[in-house]
């Protein structure tokens, strides 16, 4: 993306999202190293997008050997209680509020919009009868925004961690 002015010493070089794709990095380590599913599905998309929005999102550095001093804090964002949702729309608002200057905060809207907006077709975890067997082709399914997937699954990656 180029810089909207070329003002002072920047001349014409590229703005870089640097925050952004790191967040992006870390999500994606994670999920790789949970082994939950194929990098290639879309459901992975899902949560590295929800991974990579709460690292992003998360109040002070992330970097080297803080992460792994995050790890609980992401996963108190990340619980089947937390208001994960809440949680984005607030930071997400705050962020655009203090004017949101710079090439991350596109990218994490983008992701965000992404999430909300894109519906997958899954099984219907609050339909799902005990001693019920998964991946049987009878089991009750609905449309679910992407998060609402992505964010478990995000959540079980920190974990394995």
């Amino acid at each position: 993306m180029r810089p909207e002015s070329t003002n002072g010493t920047s001349g014409d070089e590229l703005l870089v999202p640097m925050d952004w794709m790191y967040a992006e990095y870390i999500a994606d380590e994670l999920l790789r190293t949970g082994d939950l599913m194929p990098p290639t599905t879309i459901e992975y998309q899902a949560g590295r997008d929800a991974l990579a929005l709460t690292v992003f999102l998360s109040e002070g550095p992330v970097g080297g050997a803080r992460v792994v001093a995050r790890l609980d804090e992401w996963l108190s964002l990340t619980a089947y209680d937390a208001r994960w949702r809440e949680w984005v729309c607030g930071r997400i608002a705050a962020l655009v509020a203090a004017g949101g200057q710079g090439p991350d905060l596109p990218l994490a809207l983008a992701a965000w919009r992404w999430l909300e907006d894109t519906e997958l077709f899954a099984a219907d975890l609050d339909a799902v009868a005990p001693g019920a067997v998964p991946g049987r082709d009878d089991e009750p399914r609905v449309w679910t925004p992407a998060w609402q997937l992505g964010l478990p699954l995000g959540h079980l990656a920190i974990h394995l961690f």
